[in-house]
């Protein structure tokens, strides 16, 4: 029953002959297609594939291994362009495909569209396959990044016949989500002569490529009035079939008699289970979407899963079932692919099924038996019956039943349940139940109707060099709007009161070469150490805001650090946290329009606020009272304006990853290290009361971009440190950590002893200090005596600058940085050259 030809009897014969019904195609697409007839209005046929694991049990390498050759073809199909993919594949039949051909494109991120809703779950698309018994298919994606981005969307399903399916889906994507290349996999192209123009014509109507790969392609020609023929074919064959469903239990529609074994009504039947050990948060499968972080999660599970299961499978088994259920197809068959390596017993994959097709025992046909058994998941569409194909009778000593935990239900375990059903047609049933992945619950604000609508996150490629799921910017695009401004001028007009830093933007300072190799250097000196302090802050994170905390970072020092928090979580939970980066304003405060979008689509209570580092404190205090007076003007509550950061040299929180004031290499740069995002614009002109700040993407310094290199390099260092952050974070988890504040004394202190008497002059710690050099025009630098390679930057912009560098022996920082608080136009450094950037 596992072949398409069977003692030299094509499974397609019995249709062929009595309806008329014609396969085309060559050895390849009969050697892989069977016929049969189903209940449907709409279609007769069924196409009956023997290498999907669907209707016909299979091994689940041959299973898994179509897939990944169908994957690794679109690979070489999309060659650079691969590495920007997202796949798509389509539920109920071709979710476990589609999830193999993620894994033969390289573990591409994938999703499978659903007919389960989930409460709480935002849905991001929508569409109908107009011939299916159960057409409404919903998109729900945890993250709604993953379907944002200019790589190629691969779509998947088993069968390609019309193509109205995929040209629904295409249409609903590209109008919320445009991008240039698609492509569409199937196991067989069947299209006609007329449909096979119909992509062609739509691609050129939608202005993309869309390409086809599939492993075999034919036709099937139908002769008129086939769908009345069939339909009454159906009908004779099931009255003909009803005597049967009393003597053979759950195989309604067969003329196989059920093999020896116990009546579920008689002997009701307890099947074994099996804790599988399923690790903790990772996905089901792609309802919710599947990344490589989840895959080599489940990669490493795997092997103990699979002994676990080997351990329940009795000895003398020569035939084992491993059955998925309906949309749970892909975790059924990686278990059984393992089962598969670790038991002398021939291993066979298939899933239960909501598709009712008739069955006939005949050599000829497709699908020899079924066993029918009520629907146990509380289905949307309400109870109804659910069928497994080619199971009873078929000699199985044993069967492996893998559901998801909404699924083990009552139901299941009723005496007319698919477990007892099951225990009617063989010896032995395993029940192993895999945890149903929900994402966190959407958060649903009580907002006033008058709320104005704000618009979507801006997001990579089109807003900053970062991949569009590592961040969503917060923020308008002011990149067409002239706001850069000579450094003395700006700092003549801040000082005197005449305008305020964020109305203007400094000139984007361009390293040397020199300062350029210093920043490599510095990097691969310090990639470890950030490593570290990354995995720290956000294990502090984790453990005591937020088991899924959303990441907002102030943009934009902040944000780098957010996206390696982002990494991390990924690296070391499978946690795909959403981050997004926000503008706050010394002096302005935070971004309201940017929290209210927040408490629209998050918990507040879930939110933490990232920084780089901590100077004097002074945003620290911004946040605390931005937050107070958003509250108090009637914004939403529950936001804590405790900031997490990644360096806290001033003391001036609890969540951080160290208090060593050290050289944070994002710090030497400007945007050409932050996503080519300019700093935060406020100006009345342009930002209005229901718009969010504003910002610059210079996508003409895309040559000078090391932005992703430096997440890159710092990531790369997690396998290396994750010792070390686990012990750390155990006594960082035990410690006292309140803040004391030092850091604004010794400022102040600084400022009485220089003669500044502003501490906004004062800028403290390395990465302000770097500040002041590129941004402002210095006074003088203080540095700590004895400091090394740490300011080796500081040094060499000082001296392109002209500032003197003054060591200092109690400092409780690595360096400050020094404004004068007299600056006019035309001021001079200190060895009388003209101060410039």
């Amino acid at each position: 029953m596992s072949n398409a030809v069977n003692n030299g009897v094509w499974s397609g014969t019995w249709v062929a002959e009595r309806l008329g019904v014609e396969l085309v195609g060559d050895d390849t697409l009969t050697g892989m297609l069977g016929l049969a007839l189903r209940r449907n209005p709409k279609r007769a046929h069924l196409l009956v594939s023997h290498v999907l694991g669907k209707h016909v049990p299979q091994s689940p390498s041959v299973v898994h291994g179509h897939g990944l050759a169908l994957g690794q073809r679109v690979r070489a199909l999309l060659g650079a362009e691969a590495a920007g993919a997202v796949v798509l594949g389509y539920a109920e039949t071709a979710t476990g495909l589609g999830h193999s051909v993620a894994d033969g494109l390289g573990g591409a991120p994938y999703l499978h569209s659903t007919r389960r809703p989930v409460a709480g779950v935002a849905t991001a698309g929508g569409f109908e396959e107009s011939h299916s018994h159960a057409t409404s298919h919903l998109l729900l994606p945890e993250d709604p990044a993953l379907l944002v981005g200019d790589g190629p969307l691969v779509l998947v399903d088993d069968e390609f016949s019309t193509g109205n399916t995929v040209l629904n889906t295409v249409r609903d994507l590209h109008a919320r989500y445009p991008r240039r290349r698609y492509v569409v996999v199937a196991l067989v192209d069947m299209r006609s002569a007329a449909d096979a123009g119909r992509l062609e014509d739509f691609a050129r109507e939608i202005g993309a490529r869309v390409d086809l790969v599939a492993a075999a392609s034919g036709t099937v020609r139908l002769p008129d009035g086939v769908l009345e023929k069939g339909q009454a074919l159906v009908a004779a064959h099931e009255a003909s079939a009803e005597g049967l469903a009393d003597s053979s239990p759950g195989e309604r529609g067969t003329a196989r008699p059920a093999p020896t074994g116990p009546h579920p009504d008689e002997n009701p039947s307890h099947p074994v289970r099996v804790d599988l050990g399923w690790p903790q948060g990772l996905p089901d499968g792609g309802r919710h979407g599947f990344t490589q972080a989840h895959r080599e999660r489940l990669d490493a599970a795997l092997p103990g899963m699979g002994a676990r299961l080997a351990e329940a499978i009795p000895e003398d088994a020569s035939r084992v079932l491993v059955l998925g259920f309906e949309e749970l197809m892909y975790a059924p068959l990686r278990l059984a692919r393992e089962l598969e390596r670790l038991v002398p017993a021939e291993v066979r994959y298939s899933t239960t099924t909501r598709s009712p097709v008739l069955a006939v025992d005949d050599p000829g046909y497709a699908i020899r038996s079924r066993i029918v058994f009520p629907a146990h998941d509380d289905p949307a569409d309400g109870p109804g019956e659910r069928y497994a194909y080619n199971v009873a009778g078929a000699g199985f000593d044993a069967v492996v039943a893998v559901v998801d935990s909404v699924a083990d239900t009552v139901a299941l375990h009723a005496p007319d349940g698919l477990l007892a059903t099951l225990a009617a047609h063989t010896p032995h049933v395993v029940l192993a139940v895999v945890p149903s992945y929900v994402p966190a619950p959407l958060y649903v604000p009580d907002l006033p109707e008058e709320s104005p609508m704000l618009p979507e996150p801006l997001r990579g490629p089109a807003f900053s060099s970062y991949p569009p799921e590592e961040v969503g910017w917060l923020l308008q695009d002011l990149s067409d709007v002239t706001l850069e401004a000579p450094t003395e001028e700006r700092e003549e007009a801040i000082q005197s009161g005449g305008a305020h830093y964020a109305e203007s933007l400094p000139v984007e300072y361009q390293p040397s070469e020199q300062y350029q190799r210093l920043f490599h250097a510095a990097l691969e000196t310090s990639a470890a150490r950030l490593a570290q302090a990354v995995g720290v802050v956000t294990e502090t994170v984790i453990a005591e805001r937020s088991p899924r905390p959303v990441l907002v970072s102030l943009a934009r020092a902040g944000t780098p650090v957010g996206v390696l928090m982002r990494r991390w979580a990924r690296y070391r939970h499978g946690l795909d946290l959403p981050h997004y980066a926000v503008s706050i304003v010394r002096g302005r405060g935070i971004d309201a329009n940017a929290l209210r979008w927040l408490a629209a689509h998050h918990d507040p209570r879930d939110v933490v606020f990232v920084d780089g580092w901590t100077g004097k404190g002074a945003i620290t205090r911004e946040l605390a009272v931005a937050i107070e007076e958003f509250e108090a003007a009637g914004g939403a509550a529950g936001f804590d304006p405790e900031i997490a950061v990644l360096a806290d040299p001033g003391s001036c929180v609890r969540t951080y990853g160290t208090r060593e004031d050290f050289l944070i290499p994002s710090a030497c740069l400007n945007s050409t290290v932050s996503g080519l995002i300019s700093r935060t614009v406020l100006r009345a002109d342009l930002v209005g009361p229901d718009d969010f700040h504003g910002a610059k993407f210079y996508r003409e310094l895309a040559g000078a971009d090391v932005s992703v290199a430096f997440l890159d390099a710092v990531a790369a260092r997690f396998d290396e440190v994750a010792d070390a952050v686990a012990g750390a974070v155990k006594e960082l988890l035990a410690a006292d950590r309140t803040p004391t504040w030092e850091g604004w004394a010794a400022v102040e202190r600084i400022s009485e002893e220089y003669g500044i008497h502003d501490v906004n002059l004062v800028k403290p710690g390395v990465g302000e200090t770097t500040r002041v050099l590129l941004r402002r025009v210095p006074w003088k630098i203080l540095a700590r005596a004895g400091a090394g390679a740490d300011l080796d930057h500081v040094r060499l912009l000082a001296e392109q600058r002209g500032v003197p560098v003054e060591e200092v022996g109690e400092l409780p920082y690595t360096c400050v940085g020094l404004i004068h608080p007299q600056y006019t136009r035309g001021a001079t450094g200190a060895d009388g050259r003209a101060v410039s950037v």
